[in-house]
């Protein structure tokens, strides 16, 4: 009997159907959009998340009568922030993990609860990602919101709610830890953070590991039999790290969806102040990782704004005819922000380098050779902390780009190999994820189905150009980091 896993990514929501063997023997998509309705903003509708799981379960399962299925898993972005109130509706839209309006909040925490305190308790700093900033946006910007929150949720606990008919509650492991308010240290919720928003801890719900059954699927009107498990579901990119068969040290996983995640396992609790870190769906293992606000989303940007109507298959032959290092072009991908590992919200999307010679090509190749640089500045990171990387995997929707592959190895100056399994990404792991709670595999066999494809070497003389334009991209945000904050628009 198959499993499914749905995966609520930044763009569109996803699902896979597994066969008992792990194999794939149907997949969908449908979009949805993220919403920038002020600079620094992303916000989106559940009510569009909803609408996607019914309809990519009605293209899995067609109209032949309710399909068997032995389990079924949620993934999603982490911490998107959902608030409901005493009925169950939902308060306003969404304010996802990469939001960044909330400078002044931040700031606000910083003062009140000391960072070195929080980062015992959590492994987290008082950055954008994090909840409790947010909810004090929420207080302060929209008190008639604020005073109706009765429950705060993630946006695959609310799905799994809406499988569930409107229950189970819950949040999710990674959702507790990267929130701020989980105590990995006490294993607890930190209530005296909440309180110094005015929340009371009741808005919580238990905290639930990925892979434990926490209902059954209650919702007549999708094309499955009833009574399906539900399991507590997963983060997305610790589901990729799943589908990338990441359970070692050593190996490192790059993933190219609408935000960019870099994934590494440590076997220990052992935080790093520029990175985050998040359980592991393996019990007993964590991955420490990074988020790029911005990655497919702004390649999407681009073809939506510059190239409309232009598959990315036709941008990427466009771009191949530039040469490495796009002709001076530097793109700082900064369009959202930036999470890790600089953690600047104030940070703004800049193009550096352009001349009346360059044109869309140029612009679009700077923008995929930004990003590889962003992975870069990651890897950094954790090497001067003393991890070692021995091999690089890439995976999602952007690494099906072989000039992005090539563009990426050449600018780690190391070989990258495309996962099979990473072609479905977080969907594949969350589906490989119900599997095991359907007991038809345990984790050990995602070795067995995580093959890469094919490995891309680096071109050792993009390597050298790449080299040089990487110390410039590092060098140009320490260079304007203090200007970014000035270009903020002032409101009446």
């Amino acid at each position: 009997m198959g499993v499914v896993g749905i995966d609520v990514g930044t763009t569109a929501v996803k699902a896979l159907l597994l066969d008992e063997e792990a194999r794939v023997l149907a997949e969908a998509s449908h979009p949805h959009d993220l919403h920038t309705p002020h600079p620094g903003w992303a916000e989106e509708d559940p009510a569009d998340w909803w609408k996607g799981v019914r309809s990519v379960l009605q293209a899995l399962f067609g109209d032949d009568g309710p399909a068997q299925v032995a389990a079924l898993a949620v993934s999603g972005m982490v911490p998107a922030l959902v608030l409901l109130d005493e009925e169950g509706e939902v308060l306003r839209p969404s304010i996802q993990q990469n939001d960044a309006r909330h400078t002044e909040e931040i700031a606000w925490f910083k003062d009140r609860f000391p960072e070195d305190e929080l980062f015992s308790h959590t492994g987290a700093t008082w950055n954008a990602q994090v909840i409790p900033p947010k909810l004090l946006w929420i207080k302060r910007h929209e008190p008639e919101v604020f005073k109706n929150i009765r429950r705060l949720s993630g946006s695959y606990e609310y799905v799994t709610w809406r499988l569930g008919g409107k229950g189970p509650e819950y949040l999710e492991a990674n959702w507790a830890l990267e929130s701020a308010l989980w105590s990995e240290k006490e294993r607890r919720w930190l209530e005296e953070v909440l309180v110094l928003v005015g929340l009371d801890a009741d808005v919580l719900r238990p905290m639930r590991r990925p892979a434990e059954v926490v209902g059954e699927l209650r919702s007549p009107e999708l094309p499955i039999k009833q009574g399906v498990p539900l399991a507590a579901g997963s983060a997305d990119h610790i589901a990729a790290a799943l589908a990338a068969g990441l359970l070692q040290e050593g190996e490192a996983v790059l993933k190219f969806g609408g935000a960019g995640d870099f994934l590494y396992v440590s076997p220990h609790f052992t935080p790093l102040r520029e990175l985050f870190i998040d359980y592991h769906n393996v019990p007993g293992r964590y991955v420490v990782n990074g988020c790029m606000a911005a990655s497919g989303s702004l390649v999407k940007w681009f073809r939506e704004n510059f190239a409309p109507g232009r598959s990315y298959a036709a941008l990427d032959a466009m771009a191949e005819r530039v040469p490495a290092g796009s002709d001076g072009v530097v793109v700082l991908p900064y369009f959202l922000g930036e999470k890790t590992p600089i953690h600047d919200p104030k940070a703004r999307g800049t193009v550096l380098g352009l001349t009346l010679a360059h044109g869309p090509a140029h612009l679009y190749r700077a923008i995929l050779e930004g990003i590889a640089y962003a992975f870069r500045h990651h890897v950094e990171v954790l090497r001067a902390h003393g991890r070692p990387i021995e091999k690089f995997y890439v995976m999602d929707g952007g690494a099906k780009s072989p000039l992005w592959r090539k563009i990426t190895a050449s600018v780690l100056g190391a070989p990258v190999y495309y996962l099979e399994s990473g072609a479905a990404g977080s969907a594949y792991g969350t589906a490989f994820l119900a599997g095991v709670v359907a007991g038809h595999w345990d984790f050990s066999r995602i070795k067995e189905v995580a093959t890469p494809r094919g490995m891309t070497e680096p071109d050792p003389g993009w390597t050298r150009v790449y080299d040089e334009l990487y110390g410039v991209y590092r060098e140009s945000y320490e260079r304007l980091k203090d200007l970014y904050p000035r270009l903020e628009v002032q409101r009446a």
